[in-house]
């Protein structure tokens, strides 16, 4: 066990008893959504996953401690810090640790905190990925290495449309790492439910995707898999509106001079206000709608 990682008592009584686990990630309740919205959504989505047969892991750093389970006193702890909280990938750990700090952490960091406290599955809204633009600006989200080392299978609504899918999913590809689709042969875009762009495979329930991720672990072809899961058809937006959005989000982005790892939380930001608080609406839609996906496949991982 690694010295720095702190597994609640509910998360190790599940790994000792081969209970199905579902990883959550920290940085929609700091970066995600206004307090007390944020811990609210997340208790919400814990429930969610008990609802449906699994034990909820959230994953976080709190006082520089690695946490796989949190309780709502710790969430709540995040949820009021908000901003101030460092949002943390990879590289962020080892300075969150070494300063006894609190760290929201991203789909990268969750997949590593996860695998090391041996959580195979996670649900959380969207991946992220290549940005537009990377051809100059080199901007790639570390999601996409950690997919390909890392194995942790992540349900999502696809990758978050404010970036390049295009480019995202040959990124992926040339990874190594599948993109499966939740019954859908299109690849969905975050607020939308498709795109111009395809999954490897198409699966129509939870029993096929364990047994997908059984075949290819037992194999020891390491790295994680993307489970792709639409937005719930009622909640889903209207393509136009919400590309019209991100191209006015990416224009400010630009003058404003805002990159690294503050892009995506801006835009997402810019593009709930300019859809008037809709896109907000669909993302926490989203995340309810992958934990119930995650929660069905890691029961069927544990049978």
């Amino acid at each position: 066990m690694n010295k720095f990682l702190d597994i609640s008592p509910e998360v190790a009584n599940a790994l000792a008893n081969n209970k199905p686990i579902v990883a959550l990630e920290s940085t929609i309740i700091s970066h995600g959504m206004p307090w007390p919205q944020n811990a609210e959504t997340a208790k919400k989505v814990e429930d969610l996953i008990r609802e449906n047969g699994a034990v909820p892991a959230t994953i976080a750093i709190i006082n520089g401690r690695l946490k796989a389970g949190l309780s709502h006193d710790e969430i709540d702890t995040l949820g009021k810090a908000g901003l101030s909280v460092i949002k943390c990938s990879r590289r962020d750990l080892p300075f969150v640790i070494a300063k006894g700090q609190h760290g929201a952490t991203t789909v990268a960091a969750t997949m590593i905190i996860a695998a090391m406290a041996g959580i195979k599955v996670f649900a959380t809204g969207g991946i992220g990925g290549v940005h537009r633009g990377a051809q100059k600006t080199f901007d790639i989200s570390a999601d996409l290495q950690e997919l390909a080392k890392t194995n942790v299978a992540v349900v999502c609504a696809g990758a978050k449309s404010i970036l390049d899918l295009a480019l995202t999913r040959e990124y992926l590809e040339t990874q190594g790492v599948p993109v499966i689709g939740y019954n859908t042969d299109s690849l969905p875009a975050f607020y939308t439910r498709e795109s111009d762009y395809t999954v490897d495979y198409n699966l129509t329930d939870a029993k096929q995707i364990s047994d997908f991720l059984q075949a290819k672990w037992s194999m020891e072809l390491n790295g994680g898999v993307v489970i792709t899961n639409p937005i719930p058809e009622e909640f889903a937006m209207d393509k136009a509106s919400i590309d019209n959005a991100i191209q006015q989000a990416l224009t400010e982005l630009e003058e404003q001079g805002v990159g690294g790892k503050e892009s995506t939380p801006f835009l997402l930001a810019r593009v709930a206000e300019l859809t008037g608080g809709n896109s907000l609406t669909s993302n926490i839609q989203l995340v309810y709608n992958n934990a119930r996906l995650a929660s069905a496949v890691a029961v069927e991982m544990a049978k």
